[in-house]
């Protein structure tokens, strides 16, 4: 028999409101997590996006928490929308609103956060550089906490809080509880729990074949990088999701994709840093009633969207590593659901992919770009099956009723086929061709590494050669075939003194960013 929320150890209040959100069976997460919650101990807990690691800490948190009229509680997380997405499921479980909670973050305004700070705040929910502000105004203070709270940990260290995380944690009392919550677990965070927790903390872990749910499948496109938006239009056209997100790298990037895909008549919307929080708590709660299909996104806005309704995830850039698409992949197929996941890959970029596939042991199996028939003969299927539901006809009725068959016939379809173009915004009249890349063939006598560092760090080829070389006292003839893309880079190196490199290299800095290097262990060239 599978265990419920009431075999957990949760106040009756608390599980009165999980029941109401229509939860019955706890996750694997969740099981474990709540009972060492509960008991005061240290925790650090990893399982995939999705799992539901937020309702674990909060319920927890809740069923532990007193009135006290202090700050009891700080909850640091890396975005204003995960902040406002974690402080809605405090609120939303603690239904009679017993306790005060703040969310704090930056792009609003700081006097009303201050404000409501002095009327009183149980429960801190906030990004690192607002809290930080706040707490040298003197006007926040965390000398009383119970629950240290870090979410999307490994998130946080991507972005660079590291310095900002210690010295909150330098300002608050001995003794507290502290989680650390993530989706992946590189060592940095494992490093990061030595530091900040007490001895015997708890390692809670979610054991899964995939890094990715099974509940979402995951595919590839092949393309050329100047016909990307064309490709994608294609499969957005045969597959009309409800409710889809659309990753870009840049900012840039989203605004210009919007703009294409809005002068195609789709129904989209853009969240990026450079929108106002105001616009982009408004646009958030648009998507989440539906009022547009398609969100384009970068990887930083989207970390707090959490919305059970979306279908397809949309990789229209490859991410920057493999804990991003873990990231992305990990907006769908929420709470049980099937969800899909569609990535569009030059055959440069395919490397990534490769090196996803076998570190997160996930499968992304490749398809092909759908014909304009096949595209036609979804939206033709798509329209005869609206149509049929449709019964707000009876107007009509005296335009056609004296038709006979063969008049019928063709008004259909004319009008079938009209309408089925105004939807399609693929133009076929563009032919994508893909090129395939010879740098894809590794060398029988080399191996394929994966090196953490790439355009965005200013390297360049020979930078790069000139670096590796002054670190590992390696001569440069015995790296070949380099890939460097936006955050990360490939490079063939001879295998007599592969071992050698990956030893020399370890912990070494390039413009002060520690480089990791793993063997990629590519077999083939197969796309």
């Amino acid at each position: 028999m599978l265990p419920t929320f009431k075999d957990l150890p949760l106040e009756k209040e608390i599980l009165q409101s999980i029941d109401k959100k229509g939860f019955l069976v706890p996750s694997d997460i969740q099981l474990k997590m709540i009972p060492h919650i509960i008991k005061g101990e240290d925790v650090v807990a990893k399982s995939p996006t999705g799992t539901g690691k937020t309702l674990a800490y909060v319920s927890a948190i809740l069923s532990k928490m007193k009135k006290s009229g202090i700050v009891q509680s700080i909850i640091l997380v890396p975005t204003r929308e995960l902040a406002l997405q974690v402080t809605e499921e405090f609120i939303c479980l603690d239904e009679k609103q017993y306790f005060n909670v703040l969310p704090i973050y930056g792009g609003s305004s700081v006097a009303s956060q201050i404000s409501a700070l002095k009327k009183g705040g149980d429960v801190i929910v906030g990004t690192p550089g607002r809290v930080i502000d706040l707490m040298k105004r003197g006007t926040l203070k965390l000398n009383q906490l119970d629950f240290f709270v870090l979410d999307e940990a490994d998130e946080m260290l991507n972005m660079g809080f590291e310095e900002d995380i210690q010295y909150i944690f330098d300002k608050t009392n001995l003794q507290k509880q502290v989680l650390l919550l993530s989706a992946t677990m590189p060592d940095c965070i494992l490093k990061m729990a030595s530091k900040y927790m007490k001895k015997g903390y708890q390692h809670v872990l979610v054991e899964e074949k995939s890094a990715t749910s099974s509940t979402i499948k995951q595919f590839y496109y092949l393309v050329n990088s100047k016909m990307r938006t064309e490709a994608m239009c294609r499969v957005l056209d045969e597959k009309n999701p409800k409710s889809a997100i659309i990753f870009c790298q840049t900012k840039k990037d989203c605004d210009f994709l919007l703009m294409d895909l809005l002068s195609r008549g789709y129904r989209a919307d853009v969240m990026h840093g450079d929108i106002p929080q105001s616009s982009r708590i408004q646009v958030l709660e648009r998507f989440k009633k539906r009022a547009f299909q398609y969100l384009i996104a970068t990887d930083v806005a989207a970390r707090g969207i959490h919305v059970d309704h979306i279908d397809l995830i949309v990789n229209y850039e490859v991410p920057k590593d493999m804990e991003s698409y873990i990231h992305r992949v990990g907006r769908t197929g929420r709470a049980f659901t099937n969800g899909e996941a569609i990535s569009f890959v030059t055959p440069k970029e395919f490397e990534f992919l490769r090196d996803v596939m076998k570190r997160a042991q996930c499968t992304i199996m490749k398809q092909e770009l759908p014909s304009k028939e096949q595209v036609l003969e979804n939206i033709y299927q798509r329209l005869m099956a609206n149509a049929a539901a449709c019964k707000q006809y009876d107007d009509c009725f005296v335009f056609v009723r004296d038709m006979n068959k063969e008049q019928l016939l063709r008004l259909s379809a004319s009008l079938l086929k009209i309408t089925a173009e105004k939807q399609m915004g693929a133009h076929f009249d563009r032919e994508i061709t893909i090129r395939k890349d010879r740098r894809n063939f590794v060398h029988k006598d080399a191996t394929r590494i994966f090196l953490t560092v790439g355009k965005m760090d200013g390297l360049k080829k020979g930078s790069l050669l000139d670096f590796l070389k002054e670190q590992t006292q390696i001569r440069k003839e015995n790296f070949k075939n380099i890939d460097i893309l936006g955050q990360f880079t490939f490079i063939d190196v001879e295998n007599k003194v592969v071992d050698t490199f990956l030893k020399r290299i370890k912990n070494k800095k390039f413009k002060g960013r520690i480089i990791r290097a793993e063997k990629s262990k590519r077999k083939n060239n197969n796309l």
